[in-house]
C-alpha cells in the first residue's frame, strides 16, 4: 500500500511535464494507452443501451449524478460535469421529456431547480451502471486485497488537485 509520502511524490511528479516521445517513460505511456482501452470497454456496454434510446454519453453522466444525488441543484450538476448551461439544458430537456428526470423548485429558494430521477430514470441508471459494476468488481477481485484502496488513490490523483475532494460523497444535499 502506498504511503501518504508516496501519494504526494506521485502528485508532484504529475506536475512535471514529461517529454512525449522516445525519452518519455514507456511505462507511463503504456498506462495512458491502457486507460484509453479501459475507458472504451468500460463505456461500451452502456453505449449500446443508450443507442436504443437515441441518447449519448452526456445523458448517461447527467442521469448518473442525478440518480446518485437526489435533489441536487442544476448549479451543483454544472459544477460536477464542468459543462455549459446550454449543453446541460439540451440533455436535461431530453431526459425530462422521456420521463427519466423531474425538476422541482427548491423549498427555501423557489428559484432553485432541484433534480430527481423518476422510477424509470432510476431503473435506467441501474441498467446503465450494472455492467460497469461487474467490470470494475471483476478487475478489483482479480487484483486481490487492498486493490480498491490503491485504485481509488490512483484515480483520485488523476483528478485535478482542486477537484480531488469532490468525488465520493459528491455534493452537499440541499
Amino acid at each position: 500500500m502506498a504511503s501518504d509520502r508516496d501519494v504526494m511524490a506521485a502528485a508532484q511528479a504529475m506536475q512535471a511535464t514529461p517529454e512525449v516521445g522516445a525519452a518519455a517513460d514507456a511505462s507511463v505511456i503504456d498506462l495512458i494507452e491502457l486507460l484509453f482501452f479501459a475507458y472504451r470497454d468500460f463505456i461500451g456496454d452502456p453505449d449500446a443501451i443508450l443507442d436504443e434510446l437515441a441518447f449519448g454519453r452526456a445523458h448517461h453522466r447527467v442521469l448518473y449524478f442525478i440518480d446518485r444525488n437526489p435533489g441536487m441543484t442544476v448549479a451543483a450538476l454544472l459544477d460536477i460535469l464542468k459543462i455549459t448551461k446550454q449543453s446541460l439544458g439540451r440533455v436535461l430537456r431530453d431526459l425530462i421529456e422521456a420521463g427519466f428526470v423531474v425538476q422541482r423548485p427548491g423549498e427555501a429558494d423557489r428559484r432553485q431547480r432541484l433534480l430527481y430521477a423518476t422510477p424509470g430514470g432510476q431503473a435506467l441508471a441501474r441498467r446503465l451502471t450494472e455492467p460497469q459494476v461487474r467490470r470494475v468488481g471483476a478487475a478489483l477481485a482479480a487484483l486481490g486485497p487492498d486493490s480498491s484502496t490503491v485504485a481509488r488513490r490512483f484515480l483520485r490523483l488523476l483528478i485535478n488537485e482542486t477537484d480531488r475532494e469532490t468525488p465520493t460523497g459528491m455534493v452537499a444535499r440541499p
